[in-house]
């Protein structure tokens, strides 16, 4: 009896350790929401098409907070949504940053810098991200700013998941198609980084791909149905084949077009003034106009939002 009674006082020893080391990792690591649509979306690439999706967003922990970014299938009738045409917005609090003397290459124009973000703002959140998050380890490949180009910078609403008013800053890295990050900036510290790697899309995916694990740019928690922050900033990206010269964006009934492409990105943007019901449909064409890719009819592309 006290051999079992001593056993139970080292396991309370134990668990009360753990927890103690659990509790200070927490704080000093901050997972961005878990990419549960990647995962869905490369669970139905890998049925439908017999590839392997190697685009994987990376996080800190895998603890999948409450709420996280979900995907739904199915078909809807694009009439339901509305949305108003993008107007501008404050910029984020907090002094301006100097124009950093190295850094990440500019977006193609300055209009990929919203909402007033200054491109010294966007790079200056960009390296504190890389660094406070860990990110050349947590891929185990050294990522230097000066290795990324900033494709967007735009106010990041905060929602039930993730609460708090910031902007994201998304990079990629030229030549390395399917390479890029979401960096989430607040109270001018970063709060969270989703990463793919590689390329997310099969030698048979389409001539463009919308980003697997960028749903956070065009959506809000699935806790914040019918109740979303409005306005609400939103962005879809994705990457493009040489072929393609004209990309359209339509998100509830306002149309980008043509989208911003980028060194082999496509940028689109607005502003929502009421909760929408499908996600952005992406169109791509080439020189001659002939429409080479539509997401309506893309297998592993889901049309609805959760």
């Amino acid at each position: 009896m006290n051999g079992e009674r001593h056993t139970d006082g080292a396991d309370e020893v134990f668990e009360r350790q753990l927890r103690e080391l659990l509790v200070r990792d927490a704080d000093i690591v901050r997972p961005a929401p878990a990419p549960y649509p990647a995962i869905r979306r490369q669970g139905l690439a890998e049925r439908r098409r017999r590839m392997t999706a190697v685009g994987a967003a990376l996080v800190a922990l895998t603890v999948v907070p409450v709420g996280a970014y979900a995907w739904a299938g199915g078909n809807g009738d694009r009439s339901a949504d509305t949305a108003a045409p993008m107007t501008s917005a404050s910029a984020p609090a907090g002094p301006i940053a100097a124009e950093p003397s190295s850094g990440p290459a500019r977006p193609a124009s300055d209009a990929q810098l919203l909402d007033g973000i200054t491109f010294a703002q966007a790079a200056a959140g960009l390296k504190d991200c890389l660094k406070a998050e860990r990110v050349g380890s947590a891929i185990r490949t050294p990522v230097e700013a000066e290795d990324l180009r900033i494709i967007l910078a735009a106010k990041a609403t905060g929602d039930s998941n993730a609460p708090g008013d910031g902007f994201h800053v998304v990079a990629v890295k030229d030549g390395s198609r399917g390479f890029r990050l979401i960096c989430t900036i607040k109270d001018g510290k970063s709060e969270g980084i989703n990463v793919s790697t590689g390329d997310s899309a099969s030698p048979e995916a389409g001539p463009v791909v919308p980003d697997p694990n960028a749903a956070k740019l065009y959506m809000q928690s699935v806790i914040d149905k019918g109740k979303w922050k409005l306005p609400f900033r939103w962005a879809a990206i994705g990457y493009v084949d040489a072929s393609v010269t004209r990309v359209t964006v339509t998100y509830g009934d306002s149309t980008v077009d043509p989208a911003v492409l980028d060194h082999g990105w496509y940028v689109a943007y607005g502003t929502l003034d009421k909760q929408v019901e499908l996600a952005p449909h992406v169109m791509g064409y080439d020189a001659a106009g002939k429409r080479v890719y539509d997401s309506d009819t893309d297998t592993t592309y889901d049309r609805a939002l959760p």
